[in-house]
């Protein structure tokens, strides 16, 4: 694209340059025609028709499409201060390959062609923002929608644009005052109300203000937006933390098991087996608020430059009361009977031991983002402009902002007097988990309610970007060649993130060893009954074979514990809500520190009698990296009950291992567009993108599990020197334009993925670690234990053990010199091999005339070599996140009436390697697939005051997960529809 001339050209054409551009013009890599549009605004009073709606939003991030080199989607606000979505992850799911992963009931992170959130990049006009805490991942639903002017989705590569989004570079546009002459203001008032609300307000608000204005002949313009919202609402769910494979069976009569596996010619059965190692239910109680401001400062001293400093900050304050139930599973000994279907998997098990217990959580935690910018755009001469820009950005998450708490408390209380757990997921859509108490009944009672264990958490992180860049164009109007224009520029990019963990370990003798339910009066505990519990589910309510649960008030819980159960009194495992009992227990630092240099061209010439338009570019980076790592020294792990595996810590400060790495990158890409008619364009891209490795990987170091209870001793260590994914990237599209705002275009895509990382367990011992699982004085135990004829669970063995005289002053279990090692299983992670993905996009977009109807569809295919071998126990590298995806959005406008109904589905994935009692070959987690059905009606009152409905997930859609097959379940979560009547006046 040739530049823009600064002489004056016709107020039409101005027009209608600024209604197709307004709200895509201000990108970084997409500056010249902002600034150009911005500067026209300037020079020239003129009035300018803005198309605004539904219509108008369509309109502009259609011809941003067709306008773009490369592959590039975007959603324009359809007027100032109303974006087509109150959360902007769900807005960009309307964006072809694009998907979204929820938090609380919310679009959150975005997953782009099958990338998910670590694989994608995001801006902030152009910067590039820090990831929520200690990650790379940008949490969107932390940013208000009210200032944002347009969402930008650059799927293909571009020498100008700041490396880490192999998947996408999505830039958010906010709002200058230099993009509308004159004074502009909007504010909004909006109730919500949370079907799933129980704890808290039924009605909650959400105000927002939007002010733009321009002085002194537009040399000097101000704009700012403030939100605040708050939601109160109510996550009810069922969830299994872990799948153990291949865990001790005992011999059992023929009648007390049924497993379909067939039989090998050595007797063993073939094929894997499977157990749940619990099974819980729950609800929380959930009280969000969010505050956003942004404020942007412009001045143009002369007619060729144009200074801006702008702000933007978000708090985020989430505070959660939960409560839930369920068991706890160990093998062996403790299976009296199961059912496995033909995969393996238990589905109905009796297993004896442990303990079921009543669970009380509580946490506040706070997310910050803070960024502060400046820029200066400088026409040096006619043909060459300079470009300088500044930033500082934090992003920081503390999961201890309750001022009395200060962490994520926990209170676990019930009992192990039980005779045996049933599982059972032979029918329903939930597994079922039952007990059989000791006093001959499936209820527990409050009297026999004693104390288990408390613990606290504190784990904050941060992330900062320091970035400085400086980029020179030349557009050519001396050579007599088809090259318009040269880009180049350098940036240095200084990134940080740390984070740490304090725990308190389990406090006030864990294991009901003794379970003080003396100390507990039976009007502390409140009965309840499980109707309308997670009742969207086949099997759910009153349905649920345990359908009952205590709950208790959390504050005097916790009050009864720290006044009984003293220092006098339980000596080391005295109750204290500390998390910084024994001090910090890890601690991550890892800082990056990026060089970059790049040169990109233009070039507009005719391949045969198709005008075409080619981008050349490359860029080289180089980047240092640095991890520090505190470390405790390990001393022992002692059995501190029948349940509860507690590693013990050398006393003295922990040391600091700090190493380092670095790698370079060299990045080119090309862009080739071929208008073979007015309407019909060709697109074919390809180039490098990157995405760097996951920072916790990066931290080196070694740690190992606090509590390392049998089947999940596990440690991880990480690797500073890992390269970046490199993506080889080729793009094919074709798109035809046939009407104002209405297109259809269809697009192949594959990535060649290098340096996929893979985190290789390997199984070890560490001097002086000594296991008491199995040791002499456990065999002997359960030796007495089944000589009286009685079952050796974990807790018969581990009572006859303090029999036996092996207990401690505490009551707890010391390893001896003739226990052997322990066998942990550590995660360590390092580059392997190549994989492709590839897949197909297709879209439509229709509008019926003046009718005011249209219509909008996308879907994405995608494939690879990259999924997950459900059948194999080897550790695997796949990548997360891949699925098809598909949009469909239906609207009238017209009459003053604007009606849109949309609906989002994405088909079932992986979400990640590894669960949280899982075996040590890294079991997967799949989510199912979801679809979200939503509805917005907005009327026009006058021309200045508009009132609106919303409906968000009107089909009460629920999100579950499972394991390697579907019968092994993980989560259920249930929410409710959501529904909101506002205003919304402009001034």
């Amino acid at each position: 694209m040739k530049k823009p001339m600064t002489f004056s050209i016709s107020p039409v054409a101005t027009a209608v340059s600024l209604v197709l551009t307004a709200g895509l013009a201000f990108p970084v890599y997409a500056q010249d025609q902002g600034q150009d549009n911005e500067e026209k605004a300037k020079e020239e009073s003129i009035e300018v028709i803005n198309v605004s709606g539904i219509r108008g939003s369509l309109a502009r991030s259609t011809d941003f499409k067709r306008q773009s080199s490369g592959v590039v989607d975007a959603i324009s606000a359809e007027e100032m201060g109303k974006f087509p979505d109150t959360n902007l992850a769900e807005s960009l799911q309307r964006i072809t390959g694009v998907s979204v992963s929820r938090n609380d009931g919310e679009g959150s992170q975005i997953t782009v062609r099958g990338f998910g959130p670590e694989f994608n990049l995001i801006t902030l006009n152009g910067r590039q923002m820090p990831g929520t805490g200690f990650s790379r991942s940008y949490n969107m639903e932390a940013l208000s929608s009210e200032g944002v002017t347009a969402l930008e989705v650059y799927k293909t590569a571009r020498a100008d644009t700041p490396s880490g989004g192999l998947g996408a570079t999505v830039n958010i546009v906010t709002t200058r005052p230099f993009q509308h002459s004159g004074q502009k203001f909007v504010i909004m008032g909006k109730a919500l109300h949370d079907s799933s609300v129980e704890k808290g307000d039924s009605v909650t608000p959400e105000l927002a203000a939007v002010y733009s204005n321009t002085f002194a002949d537009d040399t000097f313009g101000i704009a700012f937006s403030v939100s605040q919202q708050r939601r109160d609402f109510r996550q009810q769910y069922a969830n299994i933390q872990g799948w153990q494979a291949n865990v001790g069976l005992p011999d059992l009569d023929e009648g007390d098991y049924v497993d379909p596996r067939p039989i090998g010619e050595d007797g063993e059965r073939i094929g894997n087996h499977f157990f749940p190692k619990d099974m819980n239910y729950g609800f929380t109680d959930v009280q969000n608020e969010r505050t956003n401001g942004q404020v942007t400062l412009q001045f143009a001293p002369t007619d060729t430059m144009v200074l801006t400093a702008d702000y933007t900050g978000s708090r985020r304050t989430s505070g959660r009361v939960g409560f839930g139930w369920g068991i706890w599973n160990e093998f062996g000994g403790n299976i009296n009977s199961y059912i496995l279907d033909e995969n393996g998997t238990a589905v109905y098990a009796d297993i004896a031991g442990n303990d079921a217990s009543f669970t009380a959580n509580w946490d506040t935690t706070e997310i910050e983002a803070d960024s502060v910018g400046l820029n200066l755009t400088w026409d040096i001469t006619p043909d060459f402009r300079l470009w300088v820009d500044a930033h500082d950005s934090s992003n920081s998450i503390d999961n201890g902002a309750d001022p009395g708490l200060g962490s994520n408390g926990q209170i676990i209380m019930g009992s192990d007097q039980l005779q045996t757990k049933f599982y059972d997921y032979r029918n329903g859509e939930i597994p079922q988990a039952s007990v059989l108490w000791n006093n001959g009944t499936s209820v527990l009672a409050p009297n026999e309610i004693g104390s288990n264990f408390g613990q606290f958490i504190h784990s904050p992180g941060e992330s900062n970007v320091k970035q400085y860049q400086i980029e020179g164009t030349w557009y050519n109007s001396v050579l007599d060649i088809p090259l318009v224009s040269v880009k180049a520029g350098i940036s240095r990019t200084d990134q940080d993130m740390s984070g740490y963990e304090a725990w308190s370990g389990l406090r006030g003798g864990p294991g009901f060893s003794p379970s003080f339910a003396e100390i507990f009066p039976d009007g502390m505990f409140e009965y309840h009954d499980t109707s309308g519990f997670l009742d969207e589910f086949e099997g759910g309510g009153s349905d649920l074979a345990q359908n009952y649960y205590y709950t208790y008030d959390y504050n005097e819980a916790l009050a009864r514990h720290v006044a009984y159960l003293t220092e006098d009194l339980m000596g080391a495992d005295e109750f204290v809500a500390d998390a910084y009992y024994d001090g910090i227990d890890s601690q991550s630092y890892v800082r990056e520190k990026t060089d970059a240099i790049f040169l990109q061209t233009s070039w507009e010439f005719s391949l045969g009698a198709f005008p075409t338009e080619l981008n050349v570019g490359v860029r080289y980076e180089t980047t240092d990296v640095t991890s520090t790592v505190r470390q405790r020294v390990e001393q022992q792990v002692n059995w501190v009950s029948a349940s509860e595996w507690i590693m013990q810590y050398e006393e003295g400060d922990a040391t600091f291992l700090t190493q380092t790495g670095e790698h370079d990158v060299f990045l080119p890409m090309l862009d080739l567009k071929v208008n073979f008619t007015d309407q019909l364009i060709g697109r074919f891209s390809t180039g490098k993108t990157i995405s760097r490795a996951p920072l916790g990987a990066l931290a080196g170091g070694r740690s190992l599990s606090a509590s390392p209870k049998p089947g999940a001793r596990t440690g991880s260590s990480g690797n500073p020197n890992l390269l970046p994914f490199e993506s080889t990237n080729l793009d094919l599209a074709i798109e035809y334009y046939y009407g104002e705002g209405s297109y259809a275009s269809v697009g192949y895509f594959k990535k060649d993925v290098d340096n996929f990382v893979q985190t290789t367990i390997t199984e070890t011992t560490v001097e002086g670690l000594r296991d008491i699982f199995e040791g002499p004085r456990y065999q002997q135990a359960v030796a007495d234990v089944e000589a009286r004829g009685e079952q050796a669970t974990s807790t018969a063995i581990f009572e006859q053990m303090i029999a036996n005289g092996y207990g401690n002053a505490d009551g707890a279990i010391e390893p001896n010199a003739d226990d052997p090692l322990i066998v942990w299983s550590i995660s360590r992670p390092s580059n392997t091999d190549s994989k492709s993905v590839d897949g197909f996009e297709i879209a439509a977009q229709h509008l019926f005339g003046r009718s005011g109807f249209g219509l909008a569809a996308n879907a994405t295919f995608v494939d690879g070599d990259v999924r997950f071998d459900v059948t194999s126990l080897e550790q695997q590298a796949p990548l997360t996140g891949l699925s098809d995806s598909a949009n469909f959005q239906a609207f009238y406008e017209k009459d003053g009436w604007s009606i849109r109904a949309t609906y989002a589905w994405r088909d079932s994935y992986l979400i990640g390697v590894g669960q949280a009692q899982g075996s040590s070959d890294a079991p997967p987690q799949f989510a199912k697939s979801y679809g979200q059905w939503d509805l917005s009606v907005n009327y026009d009152v006058t021309e200045k005051l508009t009132v609106f409905f919303e409906g968000i997930n009107l089909n009460n859609e629920t999100e579950e997960g499972y394991g390697r097959y579907e019968e092994q379940f993980l989560f259920a979560r249930q929410y409710g529809p959501r529904y909101a009547v506002g205003a919304r006046y402009t001034f």
